[in-house]
């Protein structure tokens, strides 16, 4: 309960008393029998108090109360004037607030705000201030290393003008100083740059002592971890953290003699916190294989499939396409008791619809393979040889070659088109479409004839399928690869939009379609007759 002094104190305080303001704030930043420690309130009245020209309050502010505390108590451009004259005083750490509060609020501040929050930090990191060093070194990695750039970013020319020794070895140093000094922001960012470059055993070094101390925080979701019992405790980390894990894990299996049941800790407190990425590596270890599906670590038991499953669908859930295809192997394999291909299949189109590239080529061979099992199968193959390829994909390329046009394979049709007039164009639309749909994608006379255009797109591809008519014929794909393809396929569907394509109608069968396509051009009749002349020598 305040006392009679401090209860005059308030009166006047409130009164709008400058001094009173200043000693009310004071006693509430030291606490007493009287009133509570509280620099939210303290913060409150000599702010007042400051505004009334009062030098003592601001120097109070600057000296008493960190970033953390006042960032949540006032605007950030109001704030800041008062930090920056204590800075401007000689209490150096008020400058460090001062440009937090700038930087992290660039919006609310103008280019002279910036450039003097910039030049703060310099100088505090050139006084060897570890925060300030590290603070420097984000804004450089923010705003770029190009100092030949035209910006007229405030910050990004401020930084500049400090840069004596190399944007690149300026920030490097800056960040080392920073993490050997204990900044622990500063030694993830090392770490990461570490693993970045490939420099793993300088990374394992610094990263095992960051790796003890979050067993350490989360000591008791460890144990539960290590006694294999569901985790109730909270876990701590940051996405910085499980990161950290992660790699370190992975550093650990490519060690000479890794241990799987500690890397396997490691690994499970990461994916607790939802880290993709660990759970994946965590299912693939419970079921003793690596990324290509070889068997590993078969001297250390037998594969926990019931837990593998599991995290590798939480995985494939969080937009891991590694997890749907390492679940496609697992069912598929027969040293699952559970295995089943159908599940199996399933997972792997997951996968491919995802972009693995590896899935994609994976699920294209498997649905060609079994083409007989379903009349779609063969267009499903074609789709994901094409998406594989795009990707650049070797054996899907390869692949697909099988199904493009064959260039100078069927000419009749090139020669149809060079002599198709503008009169039989308007006589016979059907007949002409069918003649620009054989040039385009290499069909022969009797697949012109009798596709039915409308059924045979299948949008990634053509489908010529004509042996429920032509029993000579057999069915094949031809691959629709270039926007010229697409747009003459697409002006020849619209033409047979509303047109029956069988017997009954309005082209008829095949002998008057056929009929037509010889009096329309009467060379190929001719060309034919002499062609079995020439091979028949009783007909010299």
């Amino acid at each position: 309960m305040a006392t009679r002094e401090e209860l005059a104190v308030i009166k006047a305080a409130r009164a709008g008393e400058s001094r009173a303001q200043l000693a009310l704030g004071s006693r509430y930043l030291c606490g007493g029998t009287g009133l509570p420690r509280s620099n939210g309130t303290a913060f409150y009245w000599l702010k007042r108090a400051a505004q009334q020209g009062v030098d003592d309050a601001w120097m109070m502010i600057g000296r008493n109360i960190s970033y953390e505390q006042v960032k949540d108590l006032s605007s950030p451009r109001e704030t800041a004037i008062w930090y920056e004259k204590a800075f401007d005083a000689g209490i150096t750490h008020a400058g460090l607030t001062f440009a937090r509060l700038v930087l992290d609020n660039t919006e609310q501040f103008d280019s002279n705000s910036h450039a003097r929050a910039i030049g703060a930090l310099s100088f505090l990191a050139g006084k060897d201030d570890h925060q300030a060093q590290w603070l420097l070194a984000q804004q450089m990695q923010m705003h770029g290393h190009d100092e030949d750039s035209d910006t007229d970013d405030a910050i990004s020319e401020s930084l500049k003008a400090i840069r004596h020794d190399g944007t690149i070895k300026l920030e490097e140093r800056l960040i080392t100083e920073a993490a050997h000094a204990g900044i622990e922001q500063a030694q993830y960012a090392l770490l990461d740059k570490a693993w970045k470059k490939s420099d793993y055993e300088g990374f394992a070094r610094d990263a095992a002592v960051l790796v003890k101390k979050l067993f350490a925080r989360n000591s008791v979701a460890v144990a539960q971890i290590k006694k294999d019992v569901d985790v109730t405790s909270g876990i701590v980390l940051s996405s910085e953290e499980s990161t950290l894990l992660l790699r370190f894990a992975q550093w650990s299996l490519k060690t000479e003699m890794p241990d799987p049941i500690e890397i396997g800790y490691i690994l499970e407190l990461a994916a607790l916190t939802g880290n993709t990425e660990a759970q994946f590596e965590l299912g693939l270890l419970c079921a003793k294989i690596d990324r290509e599906g070889n068997r590993v670590f078969m001297e250390h038991g037998l594969a926990n499939f019931k837990k593998a499953l599991n995290w590798l669908t939480l995985a494939g859930d969080g937009g891991s396409a590694l997890a749907w295809h390492a679940l496609a192997r697992i069912y598929s394999r027969s040293i699952y008791s559970q295995r089943n291909l159908d599940v199996a299949l399933q997972y792997l189109e997951k996968a491919a619809d995802m972009g693995l590239v590896k899935a994609q080529s994976e699920f294209a061979r498997i649905s060609w393979r079994n083409r007989r099992d379903d009349s779609l199968n063969d267009v499903r193959a074609l789709y994901w040889w094409q998406k594989a390829a795009k990707q650049g994909d070797e054996d899907a390329k390869a692949a697909l070659a099988e199904f493009s046009v064959e260039t100078g394979a069927h000419t009749w049709a090139t020669h149809a088109m060079a002599h198709l007039s503008d009169k039989l164009r308007n006589a016979d639309p059907f007949l002409s479409a069918r003649i620009e749909l054989a040039a385009t994608f290499g069909l022969t006379k009797p697949e012109a004839l009798l596709i039915d255009v409308k059924n045979a797109d299948y949008g990634h591809c053509l489908v010529v399928d004509i042996c429920s008519s032509y029993a000579r014929s057999k069915r094949r794909l031809v691959s629709i690869a270039t926007a010229a393809q697409r747009s003459a396929l697409n002006r020849i569907n619209r033409l047979f939009s509303d047109v029956d394509c069988s017997f009954s109608g309005l082209e008829g069968n095949y002998r008057q379609r056929k009929y037509r396509l010889t009096t329309a051009f009467p060379e190929m009749g001719e060309s034919r007759l002499r062609k079995r002349a020439g091979m028949d020598p009783s007909r010299k």
